[in-house]
């Protein structure tokens, strides 16, 4: 794992957001971590009573859904997920079985079948798998968004420790990791949790008091970034829209802009002759896509999306989550100073754009 400032080895993924944020997400290297053969269920619950959870609420909720949450084993290493149906479909995070071809997973009930990845979506970090099983227990994915303050209990393998369970509350809605936007796409519009995730929790679920999916496990603030008990998963809203995508297509659809943003930091907006940094500045358009088909340039600053002011990158990328290719947004640009509106036409996004 690389962290900012040091480096030391524990077979997990790393992605480095700057100088003040390290964001730990994905499965642990088999090699480096503790796997007990069937290791038995734990549970800690940091913030069950501010949950409002009482009596045996939790374990009710768990024994629902536990047989659903599998451990996903690549030869890179390990992470969780979920059955989505019974036919064998199950729900991890892209970045758990990247470069996979073979993988095999590992069932409440003690049984391992073999599996392939079927889809993928990188944008989102979602993946579809195959296992050569029938009969599974198929979860249930909230509709909506949850409430702040209700109940989270999140269920997967971290570390290796498989059936392990936390408990808090959803802490947060519509998070993005901060410095996280100009390199992933994945990372806005995210459920903010103080259930404990760890590596090896990623691709697995994040559940409510009835027992229903909210989110898919994604990342968390490791410690040395000052942080204490900040997780994130991607919404149940989100993962149910994608993996129908994936699973009628092979792949998912999202909104595309054309352009590279940059955060507009004060040093720039007085470069650019701005009173105030407040924005997001154009570091470079898509040749013939959306933004330059709409007349923007590098330089240009882009305050808002139909009427909704930007102040960060992740605000920008989160606006054009609920949007469709073929939808028509307005910008409103500053250029040389001067305040305009332009109509951009919203493109899918390219493979590997």
């Amino acid at each position: 794992m690389r962290e900012v400032g040091r480096t030391r080895r524990t077979g997990c993924c790393a992605l480095v957001l700057g100088a003040a944020f390290a964001l730990v997400a994905g499965g642990c290297s088999s090699g480096d971590s503790v796997t007990p053969a069937a290791s038995p269920t734990t549970a800690t619950s940091p913030s069950a009573a501010a949950s409002g959870a009482s009596g045996d609420g939790i374990p009710a909720d768990v024994e629902r859904v536990a047989p659903s949450v599998v451990t996903v084993l690549t030869k890179s290493g390990l992470g969780s997920g979920v059955v989505w149906s019974s036919d064998g479909i199950v729900v991890t995070d892209n970045h758990v079985v990247a470069g996979s071809t073979t993988l095999e997973v590992a069932f409440a009930d003690g049984r391992h079948s073999p599996g392939r990845v079927q889809a993928t979506d990188p944008v989102t970090d979602l993946a579809v798998l195959q296992v050569d099983r029938t009969g599974l227990p198929g979860s249930t994915f909230q509709k909506g968004l949850p409430r702040v303050g209700e109940l989270a209990i999140a269920l997967g393998s971290p570390l290796g420790f498989e059936n392990t369970v936390t408990a808090g509350i959803v802490s947060g809605l519509q998070r993005s990791i901060p410095g996280s936007g100009t390199q992933t796409q994945s990372l806005v519009d995210l459920i903010q949790t103080d259930a404990a995730i760890s590596p090896g929790n990623s691709g697995g679920a994040l559940v409510n008091a009835n027992g229903e999916v909210i989110g898919i496990n994604e990342a968390y603030l490791p410690p040395s970034t000052g942080a204490v008990s900040i997780g994130f998963a991607i919404p149940a809203s989100t993962v149910t829209d994608v993996v129908e995508q994936l699973l009628k297509s092979g792949s998912a659809k999202h909104a595309f802009f054309g352009l590279q943003p940059g955060q507009l930091t004060s040093q720039i907006a007085q470069q650019l002759g701005l009173g105030q940094a407040r924005g997001v500045v154009v570091l470079d358009v898509v040749a013939k896509g959306p933004a330059e088909k709409a007349g923007i340039k590098p330089g240009d600053v882009v305050t808002a999306i139909d009427g909704s002011a930007l102040e960060t990158v992740e605000a920008f990328l989160s606006t054009l989550r609920p949007h469709q290719p073929g939808d028509t947004v307005t910008a409103t640009l500053l250029r040389d100073g001067k305040q305009q509106d332009v109509k951009v036409t919203l493109t899918n996004r390219p493979t590997g754009g």
